[in-house]
């Protein structure tokens, strides 16, 4: 676009980009959001061992003073658990170590993606649901959960900092901030951008999308995969009942909805649950990709996901 600011960095493990139109002070405006992604990745990343989330993690206390972005940010992890019915649980960090992803690993490794013929077993929460004894007092800057407690950032940080940086580059013409695969979209002018959504097989585009005004997440297993000692591959996302990789039938959702944390939420929604109810997620439209390589797309309508927790 016309006279586009663009930073691209390294971040959350991936590149992360931030771009919009010239407007009063945006140059200073995309340092600032760089400025404040680069902060999300020193306090949040599990692999810095001197971040304000590894410290939390190994915090003795029930009660630990936290930053206000930590805090803002353990306010998006309850609201994970609450609208995904506890599938997206950002407590699971022991059982994400336990099947082998202890250190970071590249973003994206296709020859670990097969197509199979059958799906798996969907996901279901964890009937202790952990998440839910995360209480953050904003007022008092502290968060009170059980010691011994691990609190994992992964994708729900990703869509919660992309809408914060999205935030402090308005008002501009034309915005974006993509977070390792989640983007928020934005701007007075109301002019689309398109984003391309891939096959995670071959990395060929599926799909197109024009988005003024949204957020948008792609969630799957074909990234953040390994291969075991055994020789087991394992990935990232985890089925909360039973601590180990999902294989649910779907190893791909692209989601759309009003923010892309929410985005974000719903992807990982569908992924986990599995080719029947993958689409209920998707209220506001998206893509799925399952495990035979059958690609859908899933029109917008009235279903709300919390239905289908219900």
């Amino acid at each position: 676009m016309h006279d586009e600011h663009v930073i691209t960095l390294d971040c959350f493990g991936a590149r992360c980009t931030i771009a919009l139109t010239n407007g009063g002070g945006a140059p200073l405006r995309a340092i600032a959001a760089a400025s404040f992604l680069l902060e999300c990745h020193r306090r949040l990343s599990r692999f810095l061992h001197g971040s304000e989330l590894s410290r939390l993690n190994s915090d003795p206390r029930e009660t630990v003073p936290v930053s206000p972005l930590m805090a803002d940010f353990l306010g998006a992890v309850r609201r994970a658990g609450e609208r995904s019915g506890g599938l997206v649980d950002a407590t699971l960090l022991p059982a994400l170590r336990d099947a082998g992803y202890a250190s970071s690993i590249p973003d994206r490794d296709p020859g670990l993606l097969r197509p199979a013929d059958v799906g798996g077993r969907p996901a279901a929460p964890d009937a202790a649901a952990r998440w839910r004894r995360v209480h953050v007092d904003e007022a008092a800057g502290t968060v009170t959960r059980p010691p011994g407690l691990e609190i994992d950032s992964g994708g729900v940080a990703k869509g919660w900092a992309a809408d914060r940086a999205a935030a402090i580059l308005e008002p501009a013409p034309t915005l974006a901030v993509e977070c390792a695969g989640d983007i928020r979209v934005s701007g007075t002018a109301g002019a689309e951008r398109r984003i391309a959504v891939t096959d995670p097989f071959d990395g060929a585009t599926i799909a197109e999308l024009d988005l003024s005004d949204a957020g948008v997440a792609t969630s799957g297993t074909g990234k953040r995969r390994w291969r075991n000692a055994d020789g087991t591959v394992g990935h990232h996302l985890i089925d909360p009942s039973n601590g180990r990789p999902c294989e649910s039938g779907v190893v791909q959702a692209t989601a759309l909805a009003p923010t892309a944390e929410e985005a974000e939420v719903r992807a990982k929604a569908a992924v986990l649950g599995g080719p029947d109810r993958a689409s209920a997620w998707l209220p506001d439209g998206g893509w799925l990709v399952l495990a035979d390589r059958t690609v859908t797309e899933v029109p917008a309508r009235t279903l709300r996901p919390e239905a289908v927790a219900a």
